[in-house]
């Protein structure tokens, strides 16, 4: 039986090889129970090394031009990318 495991990483810019500046970790499997932030250090340094290890870009964030004004504007984080992988678990 699969299970799924999301990986949604935010980066400092579009770039899929950025730097990973937050991150959140949801485990389908039960295996483990994480929180967003709850480590020191982020589970990757880029998108990239993420495809790397074998998680799968499943969606990006939707570029959007920033309002006049609202150029430094940080109530969010835009640059986000959502990643899966497919695990075997014993039923």
């Amino acid at each position: 039986m699969q299970r799924q495991k999301i990986l949604v990483l935010y980066t400092a810019n579009s770039a899929l090889d950025s730097p990973v500046i937050g991150w959140s970790v949801y485990d389908g499997t039960g295996e483990t129970r994480p929180m967003a932030g709850d480590q020191d250090e982020p589970p990757y340094r880029t998108g990239v090394d993420a495809l790397k290890d074998g998680w799968r870009l499943i969606q990006a964030a939707q570029l959007l031009p920033h309002g006049r004004g609202e150029e430094f504007d940080l109530a969010y984080l835009k640059y986000e990318f959502f990643f899966e992988q497919l695990v075997e678990v014993q039923p």
